[in-house]
């Protein structure tokens, strides 16, 4: 990871499932994710989503989306001691994060069609509570 000039903390994570045929099955993800398992676990409870695997090509690997209905949500990117969640914003949602104290986080993030592009690595509890404040801006934007 490096810091960019605004002081957002940009991944630069490799997915552990890479050239992966099938998705990765709870011992995989577990053996691929180590320590940081629990908070995985933690973070799939906290924001309380149902999830799907999903690869968009052998090359990107596998990542979990989380959705609401059929809304994708955020992605969680499992790489090998750590993972990335990821986010496309919408304009009211980047708006929200800078009210709510998120600006490091999109502030000269990547603007695509689907929307601001803001991914980050979790690695210690307090990035849950952060994760946890942009499922709430995306579900409420």
């Amino acid at each position: 990871m490096f810091s960019s000039t605004r002081g957002a903390t940009i991944s630069v994570m490799i997915n552990a499932f890479i050239a992966t045929p099938a998705a990765p099955s709870d011992a995989d993800l577990a053996a691929a994710l180590g320590s940081v398992h629990a908070l995985w676990e933690r973070l799939r409870a906290a924001v309380a989503l149902p999830g799907e695997w999903h690869s968009y090509s052998k090359k990107a690997g596998w990542s979990m989306r989380l959705k609401s209905g059929d809304r994708n949500v955020v992605y969680l990117i499992p790489g090998k001691g750590a993972f990335d969640v990821s986010f496309a914003l919408g304009d009211r949602a980047v708006a929200a994060a800078r009210e709510a104290g998120l600006a490091h986080l999109v502030d000269g993030a990547k603007r695509y069609a689907e929307g601001t592009a803001v991914r980050f690595t979790v690695a210690k509890v307090k990035d849950i509570a952060t994760v946890e404040k942009l499922v709430r801006i995306k579900l409420d934007h």
